[in-house]
């Protein structure tokens, strides 16, 4: 199922915009509206990415979850190693 469109105006340098054409003849996408798409959705995917990795290294350093992750992961190791019908 389509998602619904909405028609926008983007002002754009003159280089970028030229950039963009060279690439849709040379069938990076078949139009400008499908390279802007394109390029919008990589880079809120990568900004998405940016929050998670910042989360992360945010956990990393918090000395209370990294007490909480090894005491789960000895948990998680003695039930699977501590158990025969694991092995």
């Amino acid at each position: 199922m389509a998602s619904q469109t909405v028609r926008t105006t983007l002002s754009l340098p003159v280089d970028l915009l030229a950039a963009v054409d060279q690439a849709i003849q040379a069938g990076k996408a078949r139009s400008r509206n499908e390279l802007v798409r394109i390029a919008l959705e990589r880079e809120l995917a990568a900004q998405k990415r940016a929050v998670i990795d910042a989360a992360f290294a945010e956990m990393a350093q918090d000395s209370d979850f990294q007490t909480e992750a090894k005491a789960i992961a000895s948990e998680f190791e003695d039930r699977c190693h501590g158990s025969p019908a694991h092995h």
